[in-house]
């Protein structure tokens, strides 16, 4: 496959994901912040859920909205290290570059999908596990780069 929605897969654009991965992460926050409507305080940014709670200037579904958004925007900054430290594994022991490209191309595809689905659908119980299955997607990108440059080192 030479080419994925564009992209030449023959290059390594591993490295590439990674900032991207973290635009993924940081986007529900700016989602959050900009919804809050003034709740959201800079000088003491870890007090969001509670002044959500306090807050009458929001209705309720508005304040689920930013909590999810705020929610997915903190996994997202759990799981990056983590992704991080896979593909400069993968790259250092030599995983096939198209192999790695579809890998960590997946990964950010599956963030974009995790944020949505969490963000917007997320107030239909019946979308939960379709959030599951788009973290699952990019915890199996994780593991699997991790294993396949384990399998280099291993030959």
């Amino acid at each position: 496959m030479a080419s994925f929605f564009g992209l030449d897969l023959t290059k390594n654009l591993s490295y590439y994901t990674v900032p991207v991965a973290l635009a993924a992460a940081m986007l529900p926050h700016v989602v959050a912040v900009t919804g809050s409507k003034g709740v959201f305080d800079n000088a003491n940014p870890r007090t969001l859920k509670e002044n959500l709670e306090k807050t009458d200037a929001l209705d309720k579904e508005t304040k689920q909205r930013i909590a999810r958004a705020k929610a997915a925007s903190d996994n997202g900054f759990e799981t990056i290290g983590l992704y991080a430290a896979a593909v400069v594994a993968a790259n250092v022991t030599g995983v096939d570059t198209a192999l790695l490209n579809r890998l960590t191309i997946g990964y950010v595809v599956s963030r974009f999908a995790f944020v949505f689905v969490y963000v917007q659908l997320g107030s239909n119980r019946k979308t939960a596990p379709v959030r599951s299955l788009t973290w699952m997607a990019g915890i199996a990108s994780i593991v699997t780069l991790f294993i396949k440059a384990g399998n280099k080192v291993a030959i």
